[in-house]
């Protein structure tokens, strides 16, 4: 290919990369809501692990739409509980589907440092969130 021709097809390339995308970012989402392309995933998306994955996902998500109060100290601790509490079950997932040793000890410091932290921030609301 001589150079001339090289740089016409970089630069056309170039000239559709935002039109390309935003066609991506289209075929990717529905508004705000991602779209669900699981039907293209093959196995991956029946296996045990991703069923329970996505189930603990949308709990979480689902649970951390919290109604705001403005103060900002209650708002952090009432969102974490539900975030803190995906976190212990995508650990637990990785203990029962998972086989990576490093992993399935990670997910025990976890799940252990998780717990933790929702105890402290239940005890935090509880004396502060009046």
């Amino acid at each position: 290919m001589n150079p001339f021709t090289r740089a016409a097809l970089l630069a056309a390339g170039l000239a559709l990369s935002p039109v390309l995308a935003t066609a991506q970012d289209a075929s990717m989402t529905h508004g705000a809501m991602p779209m669900d392309h699981s039907a293209h995933m093959g196995s991956a998306a029946t296996s045990p692990s991703t069923q329970a994955f996505e189930a603990a996902n949308a709990r979480m998500h689902a649970d951390m739409a919290i109604p705001f109060t403005g103060n900002t100290d209650i708002d952090f601790a009432r969102g974490m509980i539900p975030h803190h509490e995906g976190a212990i079950a995508m650990a637990r997932i990785e203990l029962e589907h998972g086989k990576d040793p490093q992993l399935r000890a990670l997910a025990q410091e976890i799940i252990k440092a998780q717990e933790g932290e929702i105890a402290f921030l239940k005890a935090w609301l509880a004396k502060n969130a009046k």
